[in-house]
């Protein structure tokens, strides 16, 4: 694909990708496609990727069938990120009454709280545990969870810090002690990424709107399937009304001529 081709489709990674490999002498292309302050804050992000963008490590826990993902900001100024553009499936985490890193569940659509096993509770506590810096050398410390929809952030709040709308929503888990074998085991399966978490969310949430959207075609489909059944039964009712007077009056007429007869 050549430079232009790629420009025209790029976003995200792709025009970071696309910068990197420019030539001097091919900015005049780039240049029809950005503005001049996006061209500047793409060559920004080549430069400095961790200080643009959010970096999040990704794990997967496979004590549940399918695996399930458990997500982590960097620092602080992730978090808030992770804040604003947390999934209504996420499951937050943090060790209660320390400072510790945000760590996040996604849980499946069709789960709830009430749903996570056991086992992936403590994977979570885990890992939540092992980046504290008090928390990890503790033991029998209490580590909180809630939704993410409970989470309540305020402009008078510090980086980082969060409240709960509801504070009866939010649960508490034991973490005896630390784990040696879980976290090797999820450890193992860490990736480092620099999503769009903005992007993730607006994407999310467009196919949700478009999965219900066909959900209320097929619901407006259904009853309209539903509705020309019952004209269909009514109309055979009426004509079996009708046909069963039609006979009733023949057989009437018959028994009337009999008596003439």
């Amino acid at each position: 694909m050549s430079l232009d081709k790629r420009i025209k489709h790029c976003n995200g990674n792709n025009a970071i990708f696309i910068i990197k490999m420019q030539r001097k002498s091919e900015k005049n292309i780039l240049s029809r496609f950005l503005t001049n302050s996006e061209y500047y804050f793409i060559l920004i992000l080549v430069s400095y990727p961790k200080r643009y963008s959010n970096m999040v490590y990704y794990f997967t826990s496979t004590v549940v069938s399918p695996p399930a993902t458990i997500y982590m900001g960097l620092d602080k100024f992730e978090n808030e990120t992770l804040i604003k553009y947390g999934f209504p499936e996420d499951i937050w985490f943090h060790v209660d009454d320390m400072s510790s890193a945000h760590v996040y569940l996604r849980l499946e659509k069709n789960k709830t709280i009430d749903d996570i096993p056991p086992e992936l509770l403590q994977d979570c506590a885990q890992l939540v545990k092992a980046n504290s810096i008090q928390g990890s050398k503790k033991n029998n410390i209490q580590v909180v969870y809630t939704e993410w929809s409970n989470l309540k952030k305020t402009n008078d709040m510090v980086v980082g810090q969060v409240a709960f709308h509801n504070s009866k929503k939010v649960r508490t888990i034991k973490v005896e002690k630390k784990l040696n074998d879980v976290l090797n085991r999820l450890n193992k399966t860490k990736v480092e990424r620099f999503p769009c978490l903005q992007s993730e969310r607006e994407e999310r949430d467009r196919l949700e709107r478009s999965e219900l959207k066909e959900k209320q075609r097929k619901l407006k489909e259904q009853e309209k399937l539903e509705m020309q059944q019952k004209e269909e039964e009514a109309k055979l009712r009426n004509y079996t009304t009708l046909m069963n007077a039609k006979m009733q009056s023949n057989q009437d007429a018959g028994e009337d001529s009999d008596d003439f007869m």
